[in-house]
């Protein structure tokens, strides 16, 4: 048997908490690292530091906005930046083949508020990423889809549900777009280890809203149906959304035994 520990975090801006995440890897341990909204050009990422630290890295990134990374002990090979076929600048995907397991990091669209533009654009590239799925479980059965998926699954996921209702981020499409994702044969791996907590990932800059318990939970790691059963643990990391600077996320952490 050997262990395999797999971690997403959006750290809004790795050249602001590329410390912290450097303190974290030391920390934690893990075989690969999933970043979002990293908001740096490739020719600005820290792949030198990273590689010091003991983390091959590839990156997808754009200057201010967007951006995803995947840190591996290993090297990885097999990397896609972009949904066949679907025109888009923003820089949200990537996937890379790590050993036998294939690992999708997602940043998918906030979507801003139910009644923009930047809404109908979450739900259309939803649609390319179930589309996306469908191709990919046909070559990888072992697949681990993690990142930043800005969508509070369930009434559980959410700190006021009354309060999100209809909202973005809560709005019944975007939660049907969730469940027709685990339909392809996806486990949720912290909600099917731990049914009935109540914890997030996310929470506001604003109010106050960490010491509040005000939050989301909108980051996830999903396992193929192959590897789900050999998720043993799956953790949200919230000390690090008590430091100084911190992201408005916290990290996620699943451990899987494999065979």
């Amino acid at each position: 048997m050997m262990m395999f520990k797999i971690a997403t975090w959006n750290v809004n801006s790795l050249r602001v908490r590329l410390p912290q995440v450097l303190a974290w890897l030391h920390d934690v341990q893990p075989d690969v690292l999933a970043l979002q909204e990293t908001k740096l050009p490739d020719a600005d990422f820290p792949f030198e530091v990273l590689q010091e630290a003991g983390y091959h890295a590839v990156s997808s990134g754009q200057k201010t906005y967007n951006g995803v990374a995947l840190l591996s002990r290993t090297e990885m090979r097999d990397i896609v930046t972009d949904f066949h076929g679907f025109d888009d600048h923003q820089r949200r995907v990537l996937a890379a083949a790590i050993g036998d397991i294939r690992v999708l990091n997602l940043y998918v669209p906030n979507g801003e508020n139910v009644s923009s533009e930047k809404y109908q654009y979450k739900l259309r590239w939803l649609a390319q990423l179930n589309e996306f799925l469908q191709a990919e479980l046909k070559t990888y059965s072992k697949l681990i889809v993690l990142g930043d998926f800005n969508i509070a699954p369930e009434e559980i996921d959410v700190h006021d549900p009354k309060l999100w209702d209809g909202q973005v981020l809560f709005s019944p499409p975007e939660r049907q777009a969730f469940k027709t994702l685990l339909q392809l044969n996806f486990t949720d791996c912290f909600r099917t280890l731990y049914p009935t907590e109540k914890e997030f990932t996310w929470w506001d800059y604003r109010l106050n809203a960490f010491k509040r318990k005000m939050g989301l939970r909108i980051d996830h790691i999903l396992a193929s149906q192959v590897l789900s059963p050999q998720c043993i643990h799956c953790k949200i990391d919230k000390a690090p959304r008590g430091w100084e600077r911190p992201s408005d996320h916290a990290p996620v952490v699943a451990e899987f035994r494999l065979a």
